[in-house]
């Protein structure tokens, strides 16, 4: 693979940005890109049933519209006291307009009373890479956590105040970017990404 651009597929500011700077650290003088930077860009509706699946159905629309190196991630808060509400389903839990300030809460409510060790959670991400042409190619990481008992910190975003990092004894929102790129999912794929790329030539 040879190529200057990447273009990290999402519409999502926040997620956008975490992406671009992990990547850009890996490779300095690539050029990395969002769908911001290409007006008329689809959102493709999610119908996958795994990430996997609609990380390849966002990649695969962002490599036919732009005719790029593309990368997309899909990603969620998997539960296991309540298993069957999030998960692939994390951000539309609860109605997918409702602000995680809300969804947050009601996570809690649904754990209420429960003690640590039946709130045990984790953030799986799955990345897709695609460019038209070529084959599509998937990476997977996982950050094991359990779930708070009230929302703290003010960094990341989404469900991060509520996820519970014991061996640092804080959530993902009380870390620094830098931080949580070190251990996070998304830190993770995005590092075994990384690590393909480099060694396909970028």
């Amino acid at each position: 693979m040879d190529s200057n651009r990447l273009v990290i597929a999402t519409h999502n500011a926040k997620k956008a940005g975490e992406m671009v700077k992990i990547l850009s650290e890996h490779f300095p003088e690539l050029e990395i890109v969002t769908l911001a930077d290409y007006p008329g860009a689809p959102e493709p509706e999610e119908t996958g049933t795994t990430y996997k699946e609609n990380a390849i159905i966002k990649v695969e629309s962002a490599a036919e519209f732009t005719g790029e190196w593309c990368v997309a991630d899909d990603a969620g808060l998997e539960i296991d006291a309540i298993p069957e509400e999030l998960g692939v389903w994390s951000k539309r839990f609860a109605g997918e307009d409702t602000p995680f300030g809300e969804k947050m809460r009601l996570v809690l409510e649904k754990l209420d009373g429960l003690p640590d060790e039946k709130r045990s959670a984790r953030f799986n991400c799955w990345v897709a890479l695609a460019k038209p042409g070529y084959a599509t190619q998937t990476f997977q990481g996982v950050c094991e956590g359990r779930i708070a008992y009230e929302q703290t910190g003010t960094g990341g975003f989404g469900y991060d105040p509520i996820f519970f990092l014991p061996e640092l004894g804080c959530t993902m929102a009380q870390l620094t970017p830098e931080e949580k790129a070190a251990i996070s999912h998304r830190g993770k794929v995005l590092k075994l990404l990384s690590d393909h790329l480099a060694a396909s030539g970028w």
